[in-house]
Formats: C-alpha cells, structure tokens, sequence
C-alpha cells in the first residue's frame, strides 16, 4: 500500500513539474526520414509501441518556421580587397557603385547587417562629409547619419546654411558591424576602394571627415582627430585629385563632450569660408 501511495505522490510531483509525457527504454530519433517497414521474425507484441501523436503539439510544430539560410561568411583576405578594387574602378556613376556594392560579398559585414547604407543627399554637392561606419538607426533606415548623431550633424549643416540637398553624406563601411564594435582593419581595407570611388564620383571642391578613424583613413595617418581637427589637410585620389580635407570632430564626440562644440564650431566656419572661397572661383 505504501508503495502505490508513493507512486502516485510521484506522478504527482512530475504533474506539478509540467511532465506531460513518457519516455522509452529506447531513444527515437525524430529527426531522421521515415523507412518502409521491414520484415521481422520478432512478433508484433514484444515491439514497442509508437507514441501517440499529441495533436495540439503536431500543429505548434507545423507553424515552426523554416531554419534561415546560413550565412555565406568567408575568411577575408587580399583576393577580396583587389575584388574590391576592380568592382569600385569599373563604376561610372554613384548608382553603378551602389549596385556593385549591392552584389559584393567580400566583406562579412554584409551578412550581419540588415540594409546597405550608402550615401544621402547630393550626389553633385561641393561638400561631401564622411563618417566611420553606420549605427543601428542607419542600419535600419538604410540612410547614413539618421540617429541622434544624424540629427546634431544636421544642425552644423544648417549652422553654416547647408543641408542635405547643398551636401553629400556617407561613411567609410557601407554596413553596420555588429553591435556597432570598431570595424576591423581587413574590414576597412576592402571597403576603402569604395568609398575612395565615391569620393572621386561626387568630386567635391572640400572633403569633411568626420571623427578620427575617417580623417585616418582619408589622409592615411595615424595622428588622433584632436590633433588634426582644426587644420587643412589634403585627400588625393587615386586619380590625382587633390581634394581639401577638414578634419572634424564626430557628432557622436559632441554628444558625449557638449563643451568641445565650441572647437566644432571654430572649425564649421573654417570650412565655411574655404567652401566659399572656391566656389566663387569656379
């Protein structure tokens, strides 16, 4: 008697715990494809009985959705970054280059982003900004500089009467990396033939690069944008045009140091009045 009570607090306790079903001596390998049956000489009645089939659970799994498709990373190397290269020279204009961008999986950035983010604005402007890389809004909207960020820069752009109609905006990686971590350096060289083809595409009288990793890929340098902001310096393209370049401070520097606006500021005006000077000379 004491035995059964025990059994049936047992089952009880397995109720309780949410156990809803029984195992077998034998494990089932529900994964592998059903065979047609074959022939035994075992009688029927020491086989183990299929387990019936939960209805309710049948149909959860039948609204499972299918595994995505794996993501066809590779390990970069130099055969990418001449790929690369040869993509970029080939572009005769900025919607070419967004469709070589578009079909090129080189950089494994691609395959963890959700969009392509390539420029905004005007493809003709005297002005071209560059940032680093996209965040999670730019990301999500497929538009460079559309987060808080995007919003401060479009407040320095009205501060020296421009806009995104009068400027061109984009970033040195095309694609967000994951978790907005710092993009690698094979990273960076792959997408560098591009976004030097933009920049030769727009051909803009002044060059503004945004934050220290974009004023050190553009002027190939390893100075920190709080020595190079605030003096000209020059980009020169792979074609021999020697292009004005503004190092200036990132927006999203300002946001976490408001006092250092003042520096920003200094070195709006700078671009200011170079922008005029050689606009009213061309």
């Amino acid at each position: 008697m004491a035995d059964t009570i025990n059994l049936r607090e047992l089952l009880l306790f397995y109720a309780d715990s949410g156990v809803d079903d029984a195992l077998m001596d034998e494990a089932v390998d529900r994964f592998a494809a059903a065979e047609p049956a074959k022939a035994s000489h075992v009688e029927t009645r020491h086989s183990p009985a299929a387990p019936p089939v939960d209805p309710q659970r049948a149909a959860a799994y039948a609204n499972v959705p299918a595994s995505p498709p794996r993501i066809k990373a590779s390990v970069p190397d130099e055969g990418k970054s001449e790929s690369a290269r040869i993509l970029a020279r080939e572009a005769a204009s900025l919607s070419d280059l967004r469709a070589c961008l578009e079909g090129f999986d080189g950089c494994n950035l691609k395959f963890t982003a959700k969009n392509l983010v390539f420029g905004d604005g005007n493809g003709e402007a005297d002005i071209m900004f560059v940032g680093e890389a996209p965040g999670r809004d730019e990301d999500i909207e497929g538009r460079p500089f559309v987060g808080r960020s995007g919003q401060l820069l479009d407040r320095m752009l009205a501060a020296i009467a421009l806009d995104r109609t009068s400027a061109y905006i984009t970033n040195v990686i095309p694609w967000r990396p994951p978790g907005n971590r710092t993009p690698t350096p094979i990273e960076t060289e792959i997408c560098r033939p591009f976004i030097e083809r933009q920049i030769e595409l727009v051909k803009p009288k002044v060059l503004v690069a945004l934050g220290g990793p974009s004023s050190k890929i553009l002027l190939n340098t390893s100075e920190g944008i709080t020595r190079l902001r605030g003096s000209w310096r020059e980009h020169r393209t792979a074609t021999g045009l020697a292009i004005p370049t503004m190092p200036l401070l990132h927006p999203a520097y300002l946001l976490r140091n408001p006092a250092h606006k003042k520096l920003a500021w200094h070195d709006l005006l700078e671009i200011k009045a170079r922008l005029k000077v050689l606009t009213s000379a061309a």
